[in-house]
């Protein structure tokens, strides 16, 4: 993908995040999201996934396709800041998702991604910590129609994907248009989370802004690309952004 065709690429996911400014306006999004009235798909947008995003056209499509996309994590604050732009809260999916999952106490679930045993961890986990009726688990690595035959099937009303990046993006864009009325949330690494196959870091460390580097230190190997390399090309896509958005501006997101 050309520099600017990758620019323009950021714009497009840019223009479509929602800015979330204080715990009212987030309690209001939690609220209209445990009562959607038609196919709702939330996603998280974080550092990783604005590099997938210049590379990747189809991933873009397919993220920009989410009807609320949230900002997640310091790079982007980073981004917001030299935009000019005030970032709003951290809306990182880690702590945003158990907080959807208590509002769907008592209600029909759906968890599809990462693996045995981690995958009945966090089904026994959520269902004594939030109440949650699990109806449906698959792991991660099924094809995309085997997600929409049990989305068919089962009628959850909330969708947990935890089958990472750019795999889950792309399976909530056919879920939604395959019309399946529900909130699909494009989870990360959150059952991992849930399944304590993956510790968080301390509160601390979060309050930082340096969870990623926990997180490096826990799985060097896996995230070494992803971090190491990933987040100096996304500072240096950051200053680059930053000089087209002043000779193109964008429209500013809500």
């Amino acid at each position: 993908m050309g520099e600017s065709t990758s620019q323009k690429s950021w714009q497009t996911i840019i223009e479509k995040l929602r800015v979330v400014n204080d715990s009212h306006d987030e309690q209001r999004l939690l609220a209209a999201l445990s009562s959607p009235v038609a196919t709702t798909v939330l996603g998280f947008v974080n550092a990783h996934a604005m590099n997938l995003v210049a590379g990747n056209a189809q991933y873009c499509k397919a993220l920009s396709a989410a009807d609320v996309l949230l900002r997640d994590g310091a790079g982007m604050a980073i981004l917001y800041r030299r935009l000019g732009l005030a970032p709003g809260l951290n809306m990182n999916g880690t702590d945003f998702i158990p907080r959807i999952l208590a509002a769907f106490k008592g209600r029909r679930v759906a968890f599809w991604g990462t693996e045995e045993p981690f995958l009945s961890q966090a089904v026994q986990r959520s269902e004594a910590q939030f109440g949650v009726q699990v109806v449906s688990v698959q792991h991660g690595f099924a094809d995309v129609d085997t997600y929409i035959d049990l989305a068919r099937q089962v009628r959850p009303e909330l969708i947990v994907l935890g089958m990472g990046m750019p795999k889950q993006e792309a399976v909530a864009a056919r879920l939604s248009a395959a019309g399946v009325p529900c909130l699909i949330v494009c989870g990360g690494a959150i059952l991992d989370f849930l399944g304590a196959k993956v510790t968080r870091a301390p509160h601390w460390v979060r309050q930082l802004g340096c969870e990623w580097v926990f997180r490096l230190m826990s799985e060097p190997k896996r995230l070494f690309m992803r971090y190491v390399v990933g987040n100096p090309l996304f500072l240096l896509r950051t200053l680059r952004y930053a000089k087209f958005a002043v000779e193109a501006p964008v429209n500013r997101p809500k």
